[in-house]
């Protein structure tokens, strides 16, 4: 396998963290992060819109940016749509070699900032090359569709889970975080069985999906990825109760451990069956 990506690389990067990563000891994650920004003397902004304590937040990785030696870091609190829409603010950001979204509530983030200058401007600094990181919240709002509300605890239920509109930075796809932790399998399975358009995304804790402009994804921290592929379902969830399970037949899941790696060359061959997912997540926008 490749090795991690050199200080002063610039290829657009997602790097879309299950939540709980590690902030203290090896910091693996975050590393690799301000590796993908170009180095610690590169600019990063965290933006803590998602969160209802910005400054605590802001605190959080503040200290382990700085620990990391990174000179150049500074918090982007937005609190309405009208600071969201502030030139000078949507500018620093465009301009960002790093921009991390934290943990919070993903309704609140594009609540805030969709549709917004600041919204714009995410977009502009992945297309010249930034790497865009998110944690939890800030995870599940990288998508076009967004998992925003809802829980199904033991099986996969019709009508338990809502989408909403995400970031929009891949499409056909939607993300679920803290995933084994939470046990959230039979959430994500609900939202396949709805939508076997969108493929099923669950990270979890400590973990991270790294998707990299030019085709190549892999999985980073201590947990593994789990993909949901619903495209060849066979279903009964358009003639079910509201609440029922669902039949689901023929659901594909893949399972990803930390260290997984396909698209690069020098890889492991992408098997004929996950292809298909790697050309999808890896058109990022």
């Amino acid at each position: 396998m490749s090795g991690p990506a050199q200080a002063g690389t610039r290829r657009a990067s997602l790097l879309i963290i299950g939540g709980g990563e590690d902030r203290e000891h090896d910091m693996q994650i975050l590393e690799r992060f301000v590796a993908l920004c170009g180095g610690p003397d590169k600019r990063i902004v965290v933006l803590t819109a998602a969160s209802r304590m910005p400054a605590k937040m802001w605190a959080i990785y503040d200290a382990a940016f700085g620990g990391m030696n990174v000179g150049s870091r500074k918090p982007v609190h937005v609190a309405s749509r009208l600071e969201a829409n502030d030139a000078a603010m949507a500018a620093e950001v465009a301009q960002a070699d790093g921009i991390f979204l934290t943990g919070g509530d993903q309704k609140r983030l594009l609540a805030l900032t969709g549709g917004t200058r600041l919204d714009e401007a995410l977009h502009a600094a992945l297309a010249r090359g930034a790497c865009i990181a998110g944690t939890s919240a800030g995870a599940s709002a990288m998508s076009a569709h967004m998992l925003a509300d809802g829980k199904a605890d033991l099986h996969p239920e019709k009508g338990a889970v809502s989408l909403g509109a995400g970031l929009g930075f891949l499409p056909r796809v939607v993300i679920d975080q803290h995933f084994s932790q939470r046990h959230r399998l039979a959430r994500l399975l609900t939202v396949v069985a709805h939508n076997p358009y969108l493929l099923g995304v669950g990270i979890d804790e400590d973990t991270a999906l790294l998707i990299e402009a030019g085709g190549s994804i892999e999985i980073l921290g201590a947990g593994a990825v789990t993909v949901v592929d619903g495209r060849h379902m066979v279903s009964n969830v358009a003639d079910i109760r509201n609440r029922a399970v669902p039949e689901m037949v023929d659901v594909r899941l893949h399972l990803l451990p930390s260290g997984s790696r396909y698209g690069a060359a020098g890889d492991s061959a992408t098997p004929a069956a996950f292809s298909d997912f790697l050309n999808i997540v890896t058109n990022i926008a």
